[in-house]
């Protein structure tokens, strides 16, 4: 279908955000079909660098795709390849069968910055052109096709995290599991107030984040990541028997920091992330790079959880805990990213929007 008329009218646009993490890699069906009867979830918070995509018109019968950070490519359209730096925007393309479409990509994070750019991209542009088309923009079909074309040419199994936070948005508590055609989506949004809380129950104010952005920080280590490399030695790894009650008490503290962050108490919310983290740093120690590894002591010392976002190697780190040590943290971090090259901390809050296509 050429879509350079379509575009040629009004350029579409459509933007989602990016995400923080924890419990990761338990959303790939490789980890939470066989631990199904342990409740896999993942904890994720969307923050307000978005990824914009936007469609515009091209020659008939080319595509082209522009990021920041990526050599632009052009090629025909029956022709496009999916082995490709940014053959997932490609395979997307070809699903709605275009051509005539200049695809832009501008993301506010850091490219490979393990906070699921690519993923994030892929959602927009799905939701750009399903607005392009007249059709309705909903956030779980959006995700859930992003996640299938993703998992058709990547080539290693992929989660679905990534894509849910960037169509939903929000602070949100996801299950794992299969229902009658597929993944079944069970998700528990925690978009409350912490100043709300009492006697440990639950009283928040829907679609309100609270304080919750004095409680967190992020910090990019300057040094992109790799993800498929630690994501494949996870995967080949539970496939052949190996670190299996490591990821099942991945689970369970998984359960154990949404209580915490429930309850308000953030101290020790770090202190189950910091475990998470000593966990996969025994089956890869180098899910933190050397600045990485400064980054996390610093975040222990100071009485903070640490993490690395996605699948570590580089990227970036975040961290929570009490408002006064998240503070001491903030001068901490801003020494070791100072002294390190192209790594420098993160601006950013909680975003409680998911996709927003322009009008």
């Amino acid at each position: 279908m050429n879509f350079k008329p379509i575009f040629e009218n009004k350029p579409i646009s459509a933007s989602v955000p990016c995400r923080i993490d924890l419990g990761g890699t338990l959303d790939i069906s490789t980890f939470f079909l066989p631990l199904a009867h342990l409740n896999p979830a993942t904890f994720n918070i969307s923050l307000n660098m978005r990824t914009t995509v936007t469609l515009s018109p091209w020659r008939d019968g080319r595509i082209k795709i522009s990021s920041r950070g990526f050599e632009s490519a052009e090629f025909d359209a029956e022709r496009a390849p999916f082995r490709h730096p940014m053959g997932l925007m490609f395979a997307i393309v070809r699903y709605f069968n275009a051509h005539g479409v200049h695809v832009h990509i501008d993301s506010s994070s850091p490219p490979r910055s393990a906070l699921g750019g690519s993923s994030a991209a892929a959602v927009a542009m799905i939701a750009a052109f399903q607005s392009a088309l007249g059709r309705a923009v909903d956030p779980s079909e959006t995700a859930m096709l992003a996640h299938v074309i993703e998992s058709s040419v990547a080539g290693v199994p992929c989660g679905m995290q990534d894509q849910l936070a960037a169509a939903f948005g929000g602070v949100n508590f996801w299950r794992w599991r299969m229902g009658k055609f597929g993944i079944h989506l069970e998700r528990e949004s925690l978009n409350w107030d912490s100043n709300e809380h009492h006697n440990g129950e639950e009283k928040g104010k829907k679609n309100g984040v609270g304080d919750l952005n004095e409680h967190i920080l992020f910090a990019y280590c300057g040094i992109p990541h790799i993800s498929s490399d630690i994501n494949g030695r996870w995967v080949n790894s539970f496939l052949s028997g190996k670190d299996r009650d490591k990821w099942k008490r991945i689970i369970a503290l998984t359960h154990e920091f949404v209580s915490a962050l429930k309850r308000g108490n953030y101290a020790e919310a770090g202190s189950i992330m910091n475990h998470e983290t000593r966990i996969r740093m025994e089956m890869t120690p180098d899910v933190l790079d050397d600045i990485g590894l400064q980054l996390f002591k610093a975040a222990e010392k100071t009485g903070c959880g640490a993490r690395f976002t996605g699948a570590g190697g580089g990227g970036c780190l975040w961290a929570i805990g009490e408002k006064h040590a998240v503070e001491v943290l903030k001068n901490e971090w801003k020494q070791i990213t100072s002294d390190n090259e192209g790594a420098h901390l993160l601006k950013a809050n909680v975003d409680p929007k998911g996709i927003v296509v322009a009008e």
